[in-house]
């Protein structure tokens, strides 16, 4: 009896969890449904937020990977790090000519999304824009 509970319980918590999107359009194993994500917009080009956003990642951990979709419209970037032992994926898109919007999420180990984290790089973008 235990042991069919204990099979039960497995099966709904594997049927809770999956992969799901990252903003760098990726895929990543993920346990909980909140808030991953931090979007942030800067009156800057996107080669601007996108050398401000690989030098705090540089600065707080470790790049990954960095990818370049060929098949969007809009100017995208998008990149893969690690920070604090944070899988790290950030994208950066033109939203108009003037405007960039970068979208920081960061999740932990067992796929539970760190909101702080991803909090704490967006600032450190918008900083590293204003020097």
């Amino acid at each position: 009896m235990k042991m069919n509970f204990l099979a039960i319980l497995a099966a709904v918590a594997v049927i809770a969890t999956g992969c799901v999107h990252t903003v760098s359009d990726t895929t990543a194993f993920r346990s909980n449904w909140s808030k991953d994500t931090i979007v942030g917009r800067y009156n800057r080009s996107v080669d601007q937020v996108y050398q401000a956003s690989v030098n705090v990642i540089q600065q707080n951990g470790v790049m990954i990977r960095e990818f370049i979709p060929h098949n969007s419209t809009n100017i995208i970037r998008s990149l893969q790090g690690k920070v604090n032992q944070r899988d790290v994926y950030i994208s950066v898109e033109s939203v108009d000519p003037k405007i960039t919007q970068v979208s920081v999420q960061a999740l932990g180990s067992w796929g539970n999304a760190d909101i702080d984290v991803a909090h704490e790089l967006e600032k450190e973008i918008a900083l590293q824009l204003a020097r």
